[in-house]
């Protein structure tokens, strides 16, 4: 007799768990929230025309060796690629050249150009130079190489030096001479210098 009831039982599970299953199921697809195709469409929107028409590269970085064993590092937050037979153009650019006898320029600016086959960098918006011997330059533009250690400031010059401050209309840094180790300084177009002599402790 017990055998008959569970055979009856498992017969009718059998039958009736499917349809519960089924029922469940049918449930979830009618109660489902319906996906708002339109209202996702905002966060997927590519202008693909655009990004072929303005190629960039970000946080892209140059390095090279000059003639004078001077290293040199570029680095800049977006470059755009150069047109054929020009310079790749780059936003928040800064520079390292570090000389073999251990002088250090640091160079940033708002905006510059890059020529790999020219070996000239061009830096323009607010430029800024520091030397590893104390000297803080502002100036407007500056064109640099890149296969030797030479400086060239396009307009005037303010300078924060150790001894005071110079006003000039042009500064080039320049390695002058192969047999002689050393950097040179060159201020140019009526110089000015405020000496500010080294106050002394009590």
């Amino acid at each position: 007799m017990r055998d008959n009831i569970h055979s009856r039982v498992v017969f009718w599970l059998k039958i009736i768990l499917p349809l519960v299953a089924l029922a469940l199921l049918s449930t979830l697809f009618l109660f489902s929230r319906r996906i708002d195709t339109e209202a996702a469409l905002p966060y997927a929107e590519v202008d693909v025309e655009d990004l072929a028409r303005n190629q960039r590269l970000a946080a892209p970085e140059y390095a090279g060796v000059t003639e004078d064993g001077a290293a040199v590092t570029v680095r800049a937050a977006v470059a755009r690629p150069a047109s054929e037979g020009g310079a790749a153009v780059a936003d928040t650019i800064t520079a390292r050249y570090e000389t073999p006898d251990g002088m250090v320029i640091t160079l940033s600016a708002d905006e510059g150009s890059l020529d790999d086959a020219a070996g000239r960098l061009v830096l323009a918006g607010a430029v800024k130079i520091a030397t590893s011997t104390g000297y803080h330059v502002t100036a407007m533009r500056l064109d640099s190489a890149l296969d030797q250690t030479e400086l060239h400031s396009e307009g005037s010059v303010r300078v924060l030096a150790p001894y005071g401050t110079i006003d000039a209309g042009q500064l080039d840094i320049r390695h002058e001479d192969a047999e002689v180790p050393g950097y040179v300084m060159v201020f140019t177009g009526g110089v000015k210098l405020v000496y500010e002599p080294a106050k002394k402790d009590p």
